[in-house]
């Protein structure tokens, strides 16, 4: 074992994994063979190397997933994968900024209408709620759903079902409105983000089906879809953040967002602009359902639990 108690002389065996030395690294774990203890400066500059990639890694990325549909896919997939950062982590932190946005931007959507025309639009809206609210409560009870002395059939049947998911219904009928729109939103911004990410194996499959016969692995579906969605995510986030007064770059984005995933289909899987349409509908079809499917379920049990 080496002594030596110099830390910036190379020592005649790895620190790490006590294999021999032969260069400035590592030739069994890739541990540099140098090593001190890195400086305030040196702390900073590996922090912004590792998750920013300051050597260009991000900002390359970034170039080729906004405005060269499909072409990281195709890189990847052709062994060219260490100048861009991973497709999971591309993915992972494109939807946890989205959520974040979302989330801590009071839930509204940026508009590209003048702030009159969004005022007109919000009373509208507050009106015709009052108006549901009023005729729901003069509403008589459906018989159907409830009994003469007063008993939920609906609730009745789930009690029958699951006993234990019937309890939890019934608590949260009985929570007052602001409550129950709380823990909606509570659950929603908890479960959808995983919702939405265990969707992205299906999203693969549902490819896999569209391109049966292309001699296509189900692997490189799934690269597919974590590019597109990742692209989809940063394009969401900009629109979300777009100030109001520049509508032409919303709208033009808008459109980016419509036609990126079918000119990335065609770039990746080839094939003629028809049929590339036609798959492009039925995967956008088959991932919409699926999505609100998910999101519903893992709101409701969300808000339940």
């Amino acid at each position: 074992m080496n002594t030596d108690t110099d830390p910036h002389r190379a020592p005649g065996f790895c620190p790490n994994c006590d294999s021999p030395l032969g260069g400035n690294f590592c030739q069994t774990c890739g541990q540099p063979a140098r090593l001190h203890v890195p400086s305030a400066r040196e702390f900073l500059h590996e922090f912004i190397a590792h998750y920013v990639a300051l050597e260009g890694k991000l900002w390359k990325s970034l170039g080729m997933l906004l405005f060269k549909p499909g072409r990281l896919t195709r890189e990847y997939i052709e062994g060219r994968r260490v100048p861009y950062v991973e497709p999971l982590r591309l993915y992972l932190s494109f939807s946890i900024i989205f959520f974040a946005i979302y989330k801590f931007g009071d839930y509204r959507w940026r508009s590209s209408t003048a702030p009159r025309a969004r005022r007109r639009r919000r009373k509208r809206q507050r009106r015709a709620s009052r108006r549901w609210k009023r005729r729901a409560a003069a509403a008589p009870a459906d018989p159907a759903v409830t009994t003469a002395d007063g008993r939920n059939e609906v609730l009745d049947e789930v009690d029958k079902l699951n006993p234990t998911l019937g309890s939890k219904l019934r608590q949260f009928m009985a929570l007052p409105r602001t409550d129950k729109d709380a823990a909606v939103r509570k659950a929603f911004f908890s479960y959808t983000p995983y919702a939405i990410f265990a969707l992205m194996p299906l999203f693969a499959a549902y490819l896999k089906l569209l391109y049966l016969g292309s001699g296509r692995r189900y692997g490189e579906h799934l690269l597919f879809a974590l590019h597109t969605n990742a692209f989809a995510f940063l394009a969401l986030s900009l629109l979300l953040i777009l100030p109001s007064g520049i509508p032409l770059v919303g709208t033009a984005l808008t459109l980016w967002l419509m036609f990126y995933t079918p000119t990335a289909m065609r770039r990746v899987y080839g094939g003629g602009r028809l049929m590339t349409g036609l798959r492009w509908i039925a995967l956008m079809t088959l991932h919409f359902f699926s999505m609100v499917l998910a999101v519903v379920a893992v709101t409701a049990l969300g808000a339940l639990a």
